[in-house]
This record gives structure tokens, C-alpha cells and sequence, in this order.
């Protein structure tokens, strides 16, 4: 669905008059065109003005004006800047691109790429796949050609991407291997890689994500070739990842599958304060995969993973292996994470007083990555951005028990008399984002806490859809023993729909439950609302009396369609929870199975408008 730009400008703000949303809603997809375009869409998040938004990508640190580039693919790829990460600006009117399909390398598409921020000229320069052929997916037979790798450079501050008047930088996949996808460049630098490799300092590299039919997924690593300014000349160094097809760093389901193909790989280097380059290497990556061994159609099965792993010289070749990984969220719609480096000279660092940072942010697909029949024309618009997360090195001292020595999404990194030192990636929100909704918020609720063991509701409920919820949860020494013991809150609640978010201890999970979140869902084909999941393990710590059940510190966010649970600075769901009346803006203490402790809930309402320009009317 596309409109014209005065068109599109005529609807953008357009208010739902003739709805009224305290009564039963119709079969959503009559409606006229639009007219659903406030119901659900976030106000604190990136997306376009309009229009459909795909994979985040071509993230950068503008060096001249020390700005963040957010990049999305939109009709080709779009995006925005922003000197705060919390509120953006667009490169071009309407979130029009910078960069669209349409060149001779690129007839059909232009794919996820990344950014050498002082690259060709001392421009910042983009390495993005070109697309001649499509379809392309891991169940069918390759077409040669369909992916290559080109170049593109920028003038005007990112407004506009130049492509270069040649062939692809990268013209096609190693030569002779079968492979199922070749995509997603991600260019960086490492200075390990540089010793390893004997390569000269500051050499960048490349890493392409993809596959090998019958075999499984793989980072295929490329190199500068001796320096060359033009960036038009990579050496192959070999499947620098391989993992065997459907196979899991785990079976206990900690960190999902590898599956048939890697996409959207990034490089990193974290310690404990954000982004180190001498730090311990990690990467974010999406996999694909089934549920059968072998499958004849397209598959929509997705992990949004992460994994953290050493590097050494192997027969002369560079290879990475694992030392743990896990999934940086469980939201099945939530996928295709791309960070990059955010200096701590950059605007938004030096307002905060942030170290380097690796700030990442992930696509939430709206319609289930296009099998859903969701009603866009009436929206207007198709799914989201998550907000920004800084990841980094964490470490968390437990006692030293089976629950602990466990192969999960963490690593034993040390120990010392009856208790361990556990490593894990950490990621949180970004802290401008948090320090914004509290300083700005419209309204804030606090909520006595206290030993609750049955559903209660809260004494103020929200005057909006829109807030940012935190609490503790403390859990009673024997909670692993009691199977039945669940607790959480219900929120979005009415009458007629709510939303149950809660942690269960038989099978370690939160859950976010939707079976009765959206009354639209029982008149409107292609509502999602299918049960969230994902794996949370609260460990047992060491305090002055002996040890007790580690404290459940939770963050959701409430962003019109958007919910997001954040969990002990290492768990992440988001979904889209489609709510339709009014009324539904209850919230509710959730207990089943026993008693836990809660201590005050804080919401903070109203979040902040990500796009003033926007509602200024551009």
C-alpha cells in the first residue's frame, strides 16, 4: 500500500471522528482508509510517517555533527536523526528514502546494509545488498545473482545515498558453495581480528549472513584489501560461523535454534560499561528455521538471537565459536536487530554522560511478516520499531547450585566458596529513553505494593494508553516448588478485553497472555492473539542470612499498540496487543498459586512524542 505524498500528507493526522470506540467495534477491515490511523500506532517510537517499515539497518554516528542515523527500509531505505535518542528527525519529508531500488545492480530491491561512518572521500559511505532476483528463501534452490553487495556514499548528510558507477563491491557469494542467502553486510572494525590476522590497524571488515543448503547457516567474513580507500575491493576469508542446520546452542530452549539461515548478522565487542573494542566479542543475529527437518514451502519461523564466543586461527583461517548465547527477544514478531557504535562524543552520549555505546534496536512486524490479513489500509501504516537498547557485559553472582551450572543463555565465569560469578549479555532500554518518560510525564501514578495472593486492582487507573510500569516482585523460598504459582498484573483491562503479564515458575517463563487482550479480534480476520512467551530464570543469590530467590525487576511499556516487558537487565517480549475500548485502561495486580511481595508500582504516563516535527505539521 503506497499513497502519494500529498496524499499521505492529507491523511497523516487524521482522527477517528465517526469511531466509537465504547462499543463493540465492526469487522475493521470496512472501515475507510485511514481512519484506524491513531487507534493503535506508538507515539514514542520510530517509524515512518506512513507506509509500511521493514528491517532497521545503516545505523551511523554522523563524525561531522555528531548525530545518530537511524536507518529502516521503507520503499527502499528511509530514515532519521536524532541528538537524544529519544526524539527524532526525519532526513527527508514523509520518511521519503535516501536510497531505492532501481539501479543496475539493484533492479528489484535494496536490502539491510551498514554504514562506514568516514568511509570513501571521508563521506559516510553504505555497503548494501542489491537485489536482482527475487524470491529468495532458504527452502528453494539459490538464484545466482540475486544478491550482491554494493556501494553508495552521502553528501548531503545522509538525505540522500549516491550509488557508485560500477559493478557490486561484492559481486557475488563464495565461489562453489551452494549457499541459501547472502545478504546483510556489516561492516566494523576489531583490533583482535587485526592481530589474529596480522592486518594493518584499523583494517575494516565484513561479515555477510547466510546459509549452506544442506548444512546450515553461516557468517561468511570479508576483508578490506590492503586498505583500499575506495572500499571496492573485498578478500574472502571463509565461513567465519558455521553451525549445523537446526541445531540450538541448547535443548533446554534457552537460546531457540540456529536453524537453515543467518540474516541481519551484526559484530560487536562489550564489557561491563557498553562497547569496548578489546572487549569480548558478541553478535546479533536472526535465524531462520522449521519446525520440520526439510520444508517445501516458506517458512515464517524466526529467533531473534544473540551470541557471545571467542575467535582463533584455525588452518590459517579465522573462526568464532560460541561460549553462550540466548535470544535478545522473545516476542515472535520481534526480529532483524541492527545496532551501531553510538561514541561517547555523539550528541545524545555527551548529553547523558554515556560511555561508547552499542545501542541496538529491533522491527516489530505488524501482520506477522505479511501472513496476516491485518487491516493496514485502515491504519495507514504497518508495524514498528522497538525502543533503543544499550547492550553490554553483565555479570550477576549467584550461589553455586544446579540451577546455575545449567547450559543456558549465560556462562560460569568464575567462582569462589559456594557461590559463581555468571556472565550474560545485558540490555536495557536506553537510559535517555527512561529518563525522559519519568521527567516528562504527564501523570504519575505510585501504587502501594505489599504480600498480595489474589487478583486486585489498582486504587488510580490510567488516563491513557500510553505509560511506562515499574515494579519489584519478590518471590517466597519455596516459589520453585510451587507449580502452580504465577504473579504479575493484568493490564489494558475493562470490561470486555485485558491483557495478562505475568512470570510462572513451572516453566520459568513470562507470558504475556492475549487471548482476551482485542475485542477487534473476534470481528476483524488477521488480529493476532496468540499467547507471548519466553524463558526468564530468576537464580538463587547469596544475602546476610543464606541465600533467597533473586528479585524480579520489571519494566513494561504501554505505547499504544506496543508492549514491551523488560525483565532483570537481560530479558526482553514485545507484541502488539490490539485493545480496542476506551475503558480498557485498568491495571490489576495478578496472583494465582500462592503470595508474593510487591513493592510500589511507579507509571509514569504520557511517554514523549519521538516525532515533534511531525506533529508540528512538518
Amino acid at each position: 500500500m503506497k499513497l502519494s505524498p500529498a496524499a499521505a500528507a492529507a491523511s497523516l493526522f487524521s482522527r477517528q471522528g465517526s469511531i466509537d470506540y465504547n462499543s463493540a467495534p465492526p469487522n475493521l477491515s470496512t472501515l475507510a482508509n485511514s481512519s484506524l490511523y491513531s487507534t493503535w500506532r506508538p507515539i514514542a517510537h520510530v517509524l515512518p510517517a506512513y507506509g509500511s517499515i521493514g528491517d532497521p539497518c545503516m545505523h551511523y554516528t554522523d563524525p561531522s555533527t555528531g548525530l545518530f542515523h537511524v536507518g529502516y527500509l521503507h520503499d527502499g531505505a528511509s530514515g532519521a536523526t536524532t541528538s537524544d535518542l529519544v526524539t527524532y528527525t526525519d532526513l527527508n519529508p514523509l520518511s521519503e528514502p535516501f536510497i531505492r531500488a532501481g539501479g543496475i545492480n539493484d533492479p528489484v530491491a535494496v536490502f539491510d546494509g551498514s554504514v562506514i561512518p568516514s568511509g570513501i572521500n571521508g563521506t559516510p559511505t553504505l555497503i548494501y545488498t542489491s537485489v536482482s532476483y527475487l524470491p529468495i528463501q532458504w527452502t528453494i534452490k539459490y538464484t545466482k545473482g540475486s544478491e550482491t553487495q554494493s556501494l553508495a556514499v552521502t553528501t548531503d548528510g545522509g538525505k540522500n545515498f549516491t550509488k557508485l558507477p560500477h559493478g557490486p563491491a561484492i559481486p557475488g557469494p563464495p565461489f562453489a558453495v551452494n549457499i541459501t542467502g547472502f545478504r546483510d553486510p556489516y561492516v566494523f572494525q576489531d583490533p583482535q581480528i587485526d592481530r589474529l590476522l596480522d592486518s594493518a590497524s584499523g583494517t575494516w571488515y565484513n561479515v555477510i549472513s547466510g546459509g549452506v543448503h544442506g548444512e546450515g547457516p553461516s557468517m561468511f567474513l570479508y576483508k578490506q584489501y590492503d586498505s583500499d580507500p575506495g572500499f571496492q575491493t573485498w578478500e574472502y576469508l571463509g565461513q567465519w560461523w558455521h553451525e549445523e542446520a537446526n541445531t540450538t546452542w541448547t535443548e533446554a530452549g534457552w537460546a531457540g535454534r540456529w536453524g537453515f539461515n543467518f540474516e541481519v548478522g551484526n559484530h560487536l565487542a562489550l564489557d561491563e560499561h557498553g562497547y569496548n573494542a578489546e572487549g569480548e566479542t558478541f553478535l546479533t543475529l536472526g535465524a531462520e528455521w522449521s519446525y520440520a527437518p526439510i520444508v517445501p514451502e516458506v517458512s515464517d519461523v524466526r529467533e531473534m538471537t544473540w551470541v557471545a564466543g571467542n575467535q582463533s586461527l584455525e588452518n590459517g583461517q579465522l573462526k568464532f565459536h560460541p561460549t553462550m548465547a540466548g535470544k535478545l527477544d522473545w516476542g515472535r514478531s520481534a526480529y532483524a536487530a541492527a545496532g551501531k557504535i553510538v561514541p561517547s562524543w555523539s550528541q545524545a552520549s555527551k548529553k547523558s554522560g554515556a560511555p561508547d555505546r552499542f545501542i541496538t534496536y529491533l522491527w516489530l512486524t505488524g501482520n506477522f511478516y505479511g501472513t496476516l490479513d491485518f487491516p493496514v489500509n485502515q491504519q495507514n501504516w504497518s508495524s514498528s520499531l522497538l525502543l533503543p537498547r544499550e547492550l553490554s557485559l553483565g555479570y550477576l553472582d549467584v550461589v553455586d547450585n544446579s540451577v546455575a551450572r545449567e547450559k543456558g543463555s549465560w556462562r560460569v565465569e568464575s567462582e569462589s566458596y559456594g557461590t559463581i560469578t555468571l556472565a550474560m549479555l545485558r540490555q536495557e532500554i536506553a537510559r535517555e529513553v527512561t529518563s525522559s518518560f519519568k521527567s516528562n510525564a504527564t501523570n504519575t501514578i505510585t501504587q502501594a505494593g505489599g504480600s498480595i495472593s489474589t487478583t486486585q486492582p489498582f486504587a488510580q487507573t490510567p488516563l491513557s494508553k500510553r505509560y511506562m510500569l515499574s515494579a519489584i516482585i519478590t518471590f517466597p523460598s519455596d516459589a520453585r516448588s510451587n507449580h502452580a504459582l504465577k504473579a504479575g498484573f493484568s493490564i489494558l483491562a475493562g470490561p470486555h478485553e485485558h491483557t495478562d503479564i505475568y512470570y510462572r515458575f513451572s516453566n520459568e517463563s513470562f507470558v504475556i497472555d492475549r487471548s482476551t487482550s482485542s475485542a477487534a479480534a473476534n470481528t476483524t480476520p488477521g488480529i493476532d492473539t496468540r499467547n507471548e512467551s519466553g524463558k526468564l530464570r530468576l537464580f538463587d543469590v547469596p544475602i546476610d542470612t543464606g541465600s533467597a530467590i533473586e528479585t524480579l525487576n520489571l519494566t513494561i511499556i504501554v505505547d499504544g499498540g506496543i508492549i514491551e516487558v523488560h525483565a532483570n537487565g537481560r530479558f526482553a517480549l514485545s507484541t502488539w496487543v490490539w485493545s480496542w475500548y476506551e475503558s480498557s485502561r485498568g491495571i490489576e495486580f495478578l496472583v494465582d498459586g500462592g503470595e508474593v511481595e510487591f513493592g510500589n508500582v511507579t507509571i509514569w504516563e504520557g511517554l514523549v512524542d519521538a516525532w515533534p516535527e511531525r506533529s508540528a505539521g512538518f
